[in-house]
């Protein structure tokens, strides 16, 4: 009797298993994507006013922690640190909160590809590293210089030129190599923020919005 006759599609098994690869391959693409957004980068060494776990540098030792997320490109945030930046670190200087700052990077998509959120983040991060105690006076600078939405944004030989003026030359080489360039992405993602400025009263994430928040907020540094 003839052997039975092969009913075995080879051609629908090569392109399943040809489907298989390229699932695979978009697989792997899509984890390195998700890997290469969320890497931290370097990691910034920690000191008495630096955590570079949190991304908090800290001002004050009061028993309430005051948290400000923001982002140097943001608009807002100026407008937000000319309202209550002295109040805040008034506060913090007499003893009745913890300020802590926390420089992070959302708006990159409004610097014309230069990613000018994540490099001035970074630059904060450097001078955070080195000399913490200038932290504040170069944010200022940073806001007084803020480039407009959708420009490119500062340089970082500029951004480097500030931390100069305030004294952080310890931070220039950090700041023109962009080594915390990551940073500022990162703890955006780990903290979850997607506006800035974003107010956190002892770990607790406020409405400023909400007149029960707002005045939680502005009871503490008034």
């Amino acid at each position: 009797m003839a052997a039975a006759k092969s009913n075995t599609n080879w051609f629908v098994i090569g392109v399943s298993a040809a489907v298989v690869v390229v699932l695979a391959v978009l697989a792997f693409v899509v984890v390195s994507l998700n890997n290469q957004a969320t890497d931290p980068g370097a990691t910034p060494k920690a000191n008495d006013s630096f955590n570079s776990e949190t991304g908090a540098i800290s001002f004050g030792d009061g028993e309430d922690e005051v948290s400000i997320f923001v982002d140097f490109q943001c608009p807002v945030c100026k407008s937000f640190e000319e309202q209550y930046g002295e109040a805040l670190e008034t506060a913090a200087a007499d003893g009745r909160i913890t300020l802590s700052y926390h420089p992070i990077a959302i708006l990159d998509r409004f610097s014309q590809g230069t990613e000018y959120s994540s490099r001035s983040a970074g630059a904060a991060v450097c001078v955070a590293e080195s000399n913490p105690e200038l932290y504040l006076d170069f944010a200022k600078a940073l806001f007084d210089n803020q480039p407009a939405e959708n420009s490119s944004g500062l340089t970082n030989e500029q951004l480097a030129g500030f931390a100069t003026e305030v004294g952080a030359d310890d931070a220039v080489s950090c700041i023109t190599d962009e080594t915390y360039r990551k940073f500022g992405k990162a703890q955006a993602q780990a903290h979850e923020i997607s506006g800035t400025p974003t107010v956190e009263v002892n770990g607790t994430r406020l409405d400023l919005q909400n007149q029960a928040d707002f005045k939680k907020f502005t009871d503490l540094i008034s």
